[in-house]
């Protein structure tokens, strides 16, 4: 069941979309999006445009390529009613049992409850693309 995003925090819509992630459900991540969303890469200049299109294909990559996903150590910033930064540590399990450990910054805007546009920086590969 997937909890209804109009009635989070812009940290708690936060955190609930890093937990739809780390439990590699596709359904309720891409709820998290308004459909016309843009999710830049930015520290390897990638755009993905469209929850159902490319957004959701680079979800799939994501899902495919590691066992498993873990976001935590959140600091969040809210500023006003439609954006939020946040900084968190990111643990991705791939399917040999290898950990790789990345720092990551991720910049929200929000349409009413739901992302309308996600910059990322993060450390190391591009476990996204």
């Amino acid at each position: 069941m997937t909890l209804a995003t109009d009635a989070l925090s812009p940290s708690h819509l936060a955190e609930h979309y890093f937990a739809a992630v780390d439990r590699m459900d596709l359904a309720a991540t891409l709820a998290c999006f308004t459909p016309d969303a843009r999710f830049t890469i930015a520290t390897y200049n990638t755009l993905y445009q469209g929850r159902d299109t490319e957004i959701r294909a680079m979800f799939e990559r994501l899902n495919a390529r590691y066992a498993q996903v873990w976001h935590g150590d959140f600091d969040h910033v809210v500023q006003g009613p439609n954006r939020i930064a946040s900084r968190f540590r990111v643990e991705n399990i791939t399917h040999a049992g290898e950990k790789l450990v990345k720092h990551n910054c991720n910049f929200f805007r929000l349409r009413g409850a739901l992302f309308e546009e996600v910059f990322v920086f993060m450390s190391g590969d591009n476990s996204l693309g």
